[in-house]
């Protein structure tokens, strides 16, 4: 009995604690359930209704991302990672306490953290990564003693980092990358000896301490993307269990120690590309035997790539790009059995590529692009490179045939531009069918167009996954419609470029086929007929180029279908017809619209100015007429804007003042009058203005003073009058800029009279009795000059002082030009000029110079010296002699130009024991040309050399042609506008309107061209005794084409074509076409009227045609490189 009462007892007390229990947990899970229901209340986005399962209908542990601890039913880790939340983090999250895991990453929470997170100290993990969070890091981070990983990365946190965090003596991990901070991580993260992992990387942390060398069990270190400068810690290179180090995207300087790797035995990824390291690559990189990814480009480093490099024999990717390295490529690479990648480009690396490197089977990338290479590729590259999936050879110096590629089936990516590769494009590349890009643009390429089958340009266009198509600046001299008739609607092809290839034909049909294409460009070939209607199925068109052809016909409108065109140019062919009205649908997308130089008529249609958001309009030297509308002012973005050479009438629209973003703007040569609007002073942006040659009338408004920007400006041949305005950028420009304007007045430089109104003088009384004086010395002064200046400019530069210009780095005493030309010795004279004498010489440091001393005892002297100085100071071309430096004392002056040791074209053709071959003759021609073209056309104001003969072409030692000798050019006012002078060129070389009339242009510089040109090739000067009376040069040449028969071979030299010999050259027809085709252009050059005379951008254009006719009927192991601007590619 009592035995049963003790039991009952027993019993009863069991029960009641085991409700006391029951009834504590449940207080306890509800505290918990409160916490995340405000956590709920605080998400203000749920896309995917995740929380309504949060519910106190369901118990808290089976809420979607909670867990709840089996021992106490507390929760115990909160997941709410990749659920797309937006809100922020309420202060109840603290009351989770029993909380060991939070996870919010890849959501929208925003805003700063709450302190009473800081209550968890049960806390391990913690990742907030990929959210808003903003402000400081909060220091109570340093309140969590179990922590070992902590995430923040990808928010908006700034500052520091709150030196309590590395009281963390358990963390592991640290993520703090892609957010705002800075400053220097503190040294402090060497007490933190339990970590292995450690991610800055993406913030604006400027040092990494010496103290990190401390932490012997931290296996990665990412610090890459800030701005950490200065030499890297050595203690970094002693952190021996680094499997991972990546500093890159900083700006690290110095040199890598020797034995980087001496320390870092585990290390399988070395990233410290994107720095400014330099110095020469550690020789002991083979003690990294892990090594797996080695990247170190975009530094300085130089020096040759190490041979033990072969070493790393686990070694998959390697990048050493855009550095300065030097010498071949090892051998050893080829000991590499597992690597994928390989890159080297944009280095000075030479010789050959090793063909061990063809034979590494997994090889998935390989690029050598922007080096000086030799040699050619392989003939079966394909064989040993399964795997390859790009190849980047990109301006590498290879030359030969292109190989054999069809074994590298899974190439995606082939570029092999701007080399010397020769032949035909081989048809085996249309078997690549994962083939993406093909670029093999400025070779010497051709089409082989024998048969259908060989011609590869239609496979090509028709590979099923090809995107982009590369082609332009080759000689491919194909028929495009031949090429092109077949093209598949399921092409994906959507860059394709043949640009200056010698494409003749008609564009086809079928290129509306395309559907895909983004840019198509057909400029500057020999393509006729009509711009085909089918282009209106291109609906993805951004850029059509079809301009430097021949192309007639009318535009069509379909071109207006295509809601996309970002830019058309048409210009240079001879279209004709009006501007389709419906071209201002295109308003949303077009920004480029070129229809220069074409046979247009007709108005401007007033749809036209609805283009509102226009860049770039040109439709210039076309028969445009009327009036110009009001509405241009609505092209309220436009930059450039070029109507010259129509026959526009009417007056100026005074909108056009309204055309703040304006840069330049031509109306020159049409029939617009009346006044220049005032309105005009709105035109802030403007740069370039030129009206010349209409009939503008009125006086100049002063408000144009206002336009800070004008650099240029042309309002010559008008009937403008009143005084030209002399503030702002009136005080630059020159007479040309107001010449035959018969009523202006003003300043005495402007070689206008003076205005009789009083305001160019205080006291008009006094004036009627000293301006007579002033026109006397001016006559007086011109007068002199016709005897004694043969090469007097009358440009004058505004502004133009006694100083020389700044742009002069080094100054050359008299006395160092007096023993570098041992005391200016005859034996030193290498020629005289209009200013004075030319000597070599050899300065202090060594190198060759050629000295022109100029004659102060001539009048303009000096101010020749000035301008030789302005206008060599801004003149950068390969073809132009180039200044290096001056002497300017009180009594002597002269300049220091670069030395050309093989002596002018003169020399080479008239000197015995010097020859020249057809080809030698022809580059030295286009070199000339090249030089006349960029003074002509390089410039806003045009330059005019006004000498042009053989003994101003001097020749380096590659025989590269340097136009010489600018002492009597001339800044004229605007295209071919023409100037009135009495300088005097050379007889014989300078153009009739020059001779008789002392006018001149650009165009009497081609005049000039022509007869270098006929000189050139016949070897007789234009002033040899055989031509007189009604006979001269240019006669004897023309006649040796037209008359019958007569030949050209009976004026060329004979040198040339062999005549004479025992045995005639075996090229002899070859050449022969070819000099004939050069003395057409010459005799075009050399027309009578100046307007009958080509551009120099035509005779270079000619002349480039002809040299690559002439080296693809000869040999084909010659080649053309042709000039086009280089865009480097980069691994996707």
């Amino acid at each position: 009995m009592e035995r049963s009462r003790f039991l009952l007892s027993i019993t009863l007390l069991l029960l009641q604690y085991s409700s006391i229990v029951t009834g504590a947990a449940k207080t306890n899970i509800t505290t918990d359930q409160s916490a995340l229901l405000a956590m709920r209340s605080h998400i203000t986005s749920d896309p995917q209704n995740i929380l309504v399962n949060w519910s106190t209908s369901t118990s808290v542990c089976n809420w979607v991302g909670v867990t709840c601890g089996a021992r106490h039913l507390r929760v115990v880790s909160l997941n709410l990672s990749y659920m797309g939340f937006t809100g922020t983090i309420p202060p109840h999250v603290g009351n989770l306490s029993f909380l060991v895991a939070l996870s919010f990453n890849n959501n929208s929470f925003y805003g700063t953290l709450p302190h009473e997170l800081s209550y968890l100290r049960r806390l391990k993990f913690i990742s907030l990564g990929f959210n808003n969070f903003m402000g400081s890091i909060p220091s109570w981070f340093g309140s969590f003693p179990k922590l070992q990983r902590l995430d923040l990365y990808g928010n908006q946190f700034s500052g520091t980092i709150p030196s309590t965090i590395f009281n963390l003596s358990t963390l592991q991990d640290i993520d703090l990358g892609a957010n705002k901070l800075s400053g220097a991580v503190p040294k402090e993260i060497g007490n933190l000896t339990m970590l292995k992992g450690i991610y800055l990387d993406s913030n604006n942390f400027n040092e990494i301490p010496k103290e990190i060398g401390l932490l012997d069990q931290v296996e990665i270190l990412y610090v890459s993307l800030n701005a950490l400068k200065g030499p890297v810690p050595v203690a970094v290179f002693n952190m021996s269990s680094l499997t991972m180090l990546t500093l890159d995207g900083n700006s690290l300087s110095g040199g890598l120690p020797d034995n980087i790797c001496q320390h870092l035995p585990s290390l399988q990824y070395l990233y410290l590309g994107g720095n400014q390291f330099d110095g020469p690559l550690p020789s002991k990189l083979w003690q990294c035997r892990e090594l797996l990814i080695l990247n170190l480009e975009e530094n300085n480093f130089n020096g040759s790539i190490p041979k033990n490099i072969g070493n790393l024999t686990m070694m998959k990717e390697i990048y050493l790009d855009n550095n300065n390295l030097m010498g071949t490529i090892p051998d050893e690479i080829g000991d590499l059995p597992n690597l994928k990648i390989l890159s080297f480009g944009d280095n000075n690396l030479n010789g050959l590529i090793p063909t061990s490197i063809f034979n590494i089977s997994t090889m998935r990338a390989l690029s050598l692009s922007f080096n000086q290479l030799s040699g050619s590729l392989p003939a079966n590259i394909g064989l040993g490179l399964p795997n390859l999936q790009h190849l980047y050879l990109t301006k590498a110096g290879l030359s030969g045939a292109i190989p054999n590629l069809s074994n590298a089936s899974m190439l995606t990516k082939l570029q092999l531009g701007t080399n010397t590769f020769t032949g035909f494009i081989p048809t085996t590349l249309c078997a690549l069918t994962n083939l993406q890009s093909l670029q093999l643009d400025d070779n010497n390429l051709t089409i082989d167009t024998s048969t259908p089958e060989a011609d590869t340009l239609s496979c090509l266009a028709n590979l099923g996954n090809l995107t982009e198509l590369y082609l332009e600046n080759n000689p491919l001299n194909a028929r495009l419609d031949d090429s092109l008739r077949n093209c598949s609607s399921a092409s994906k092809l959507q860059y394709f470029d043949l640009t200056n290839s010698i494409m003749s034909g008609n564009i086809p049909i079928g290129i509306g086929n395309l559907s895909s294409l983004v840019s198509l460009y057909l400029g500057y070939n020999e393509l006729s007929g009509s711009i085909p209607t089918s282009l209106e199925r291109l609906g993805n068109l951004q850029s059509l180029y079809l301009d430097g052809n021949n192309l007639q016909g009318y535009i069509p409108y379909q071109l207006c279908q295509l809601d996309n065109l970002f830019e058309l140019y048409l210009g240079r062919n001879q279209l004709s017809g009006s501007i389709p009205s419906c071209l201002g649908n295109l308003s949303a997308s077009l920004r480029t619209l070129s229809l220069e130089f074409n046979l247009l008529s007709s108005t401007i249609p007033y749809t036209f100015w609805r283009l509102v958001d226009i860049l770039y309009v040109y439709l210039s030297s076309n028969s445009l007429i009327g009036p110009l509308s009001q509405d241009i002012g609505n092209l309220k973005v436009v930059i450039k804007v070029d109507l010259s050479n129509n026959h526009l009438s009417g007056i100026m629209p005074s909108t056009i003042g309204g055309l703040q973003d304006l840069v330049n703007l031509s109306l020159a040569n049409n029939n617009l009058e009346g006044p220049i609007p005032s309105a005009f002073d709105g035109l802030l942006s403007l740069e370039q203005l030129d009206l010349s040659r209409n009939n503008l009338s009125g006086v100049i408004p002063k408000s144009l003073e206002a336009l800070s920007l004008l650099k240029y400006m042309d309002l010559s041949f008008n009937r403008l009058k009143g005084e030209i305005p002399t503030g702002g950028p009136f005080q630059n420009f020159s007479a040309q800029s107001f010449v035959s304007n018969k009523a202006l007045c003003g300043a005495a430089r402007l070689q206008v009279p003076p205005c009789k109104n009083g305001t160019l003088e205080p006291n008009w009384r006094k004036a009627k009795y000293i301006i007579p004086g002033i026109i006397s010395i001016i006559l007086f002064v011109a007068s002199v000059s016709i005897f004694v200046l043969c090469r007097k400019r009358k440009v004058e530069v505004a502004g133009e002082a006694t100083s020389l210009p700044e742009f002069l780095r080094r100054r050359v005493s008299h006395l160092e030009l007096l023993r570098g030309t041992n005391g200016f010795n005859e034996n030193n004279l290498v020629g005289s000029g209009g200013f004075g004498s030319v000597y070599k010489g050899t300065l202090s440091d060594g190198n060759n110079v050629a000295v022109k001393v100029f004659n102060l005892q001539l009048e303009g002297a000096f101010k020749g010296f000035d301008r030789e100085c302005e206008i060599l100071s801004n003149i950068c071309h390969r073809n132009l002699i180039k200044i290096i430096s001056c002497c300017s004392e009180i009594d002597f002056k002269a300049l220091v130009l670069n030395y050309m040791p093989n002596g002018s074209l003169e020399k080479w053709l008239y000197f015995e024991d010097y020859s020249l071959n057809t080809l030698e003759r022809l580059n030295i021609m286009i070199d000339a040309a090249s030089a006349l073209e960029y003074l002509h056309h390089g410039y806003s104001i045009p330059i005019v050399h006004c000498d042009m003969k053989p003994s101003n072409i001097l020749l380096d030692d590659d025989m590269v042609a340097h136009v010489a000798d600018f002492g009597i050019a001339k800044l004229l006012g605007g295209g071919d506008s023409i100037t009135q002078t009495m300088t005097l060129a050379t007889v014989g070389y300078m153009a009739p309107e020059y001779g008789l009339e002392g006018m001149v242009s650009t165009r009497g510089d081609v005049y000039s061209f022509g007869i270098v040109v006929m000189e050139t090739f016949t070897r007789r000067k234009p002033t040899d005794e055989m031509f007189d009376g009604e006979m001269n040069l240019k006669q004897w040449i023309a006649n040796s084409l037209v008359l019958p028969d007569a030949k050209i071979d009976e004026v060329v030299d004979a040198n040339l074509l062999g005549i004479g010999t025992e045995q005639e050259d075996d090229d002899h027809v070859r050449k022969r076409d070819c000099i004939s085709a050069i003395m057409r252009l010459a005799l075009t050059c050399c027309a009578e009227s100046p307007e009958e005379r080509i551009s120099m951008k035509e005779a270079v254009a000619t002349l480039n045609k002809i040299k690559t006719k002439f080296l693809k009927d000869g040999a084909a192991g010659r080649g053309v490189l042709l000039n086009r601007p280089l865009v480097q590619q980069r691994f996707n």
